[in-house]
């Protein structure tokens, strides 16, 4: 993963869940479309079990992007070999994936979590790639003792474990976005960035950057260690592409986010 120069800003990446119809049905169209908008980098997610990890790979770098981190499942148990075989051959440095929300229910099921995400850090330490840990709402909604199950959970991970922000259902959990940046510092390196009402976890249909609840001018104005803010606009009633257009025309135009235009 290549960072962003240190004078500028984080860089501007989509996760590919946001175009995956498109990409199915166009991969490396879909690929030059965003990077013809202006986002530098992309987050897989669901492509490599559709055309496989070589074609993946080429068709990114056709686009002129950076892979900045790749959606999958934790390299732990009986398939954590596959899971590794698959995203060295698409030059993942950074694999990012969830805890089950009823992993959440209580210390003991946070430790057991955190037992199998750690031990996909020391696997994917071997081939030179890191874990990263992507949040949901429950981290922030549930307490045991008075005390956040988040926090419950960083005690438990592994230092090597990085830390991929999703503001949104932070926010959905009761947490301030801002608040949690800059309690987690240099360990937050990848931030995904949606917004909408802020209502439903399941039900939300999200909207442009900028047009939601979430302020992004204050949230991104806090001092951590990003690089890279991501994209992601999972439901959507308005045109996919156009969306996006106007997100980055937000983020860049802000001088948020560092994109290529």
């Amino acid at each position: 993963m290549s960072d962003p120069g240190a004078s500028a800003g984080p860089g501007l990446a989509v996760m590919m869940y946001t175009v995956l119809a498109q990409a199915r049905a166009d991969l490396e169209g879909t690929l030059a479309r965003l990077a013809a908008a202006g986002y530098t980098g992309v987050e897989t997610y669901g492509l490599v079990e559709e055309f496989g990890a070589a074609r993946v790979r080429a068709a990114i770098a056709a686009a002129g992007l950076t892979l900045t981190s790749a959606h999958a499942p934790f390299p732990a148990g009986e398939r954590a070999e596959r899971i590794l075989d698959e995203n060295e051959e698409l030059g993942a440095r950074v694999l990012v994936w969830s805890m089950e929300r009823n992993e959440f229910d209580s210390p003991a099921a946070i430790t057991r979590g955190a037992a199998r995400v750690n031990e996909a850090a020391e696997r994917a330490a071997g081939r030179g790639m890191s874990i990263a840990y992507h949040n949901h709402f429950a981290e922030f909604a549930r307490y045991h003792g008075g005390r956040q199950a988040y926090d419950l959970l960083l005690e438990r991970l592994d230092d090597r474990v990085l830390v991929e922000l999703d503001a949104y259902w932070a926010l959905m959990g009761g947490a301030d976005p801002a608040e949690v940046i800059a309690r987690l510092g240099d360990r937050v390196r990848f931030l995904h960035v949606k917004d909408g009402p802020a209502v439903s976890y399941e039900g939300d249909v999200m909207v442009p950057i900028g047009e939601g609840q979430i302020d992004w001018r204050r949230v991104l104005a806090t001092p951590s260690g990003v690089r890279w803010h991501i994209v992601e606009l999972e439901r959507l009633d308005i045109d996919t592409f156009a969306a996006l257009e106007r997100s980055y025309a937000y983020l860049a135009g802000h001088g948020l986010s560092e994109g290529a235009r």
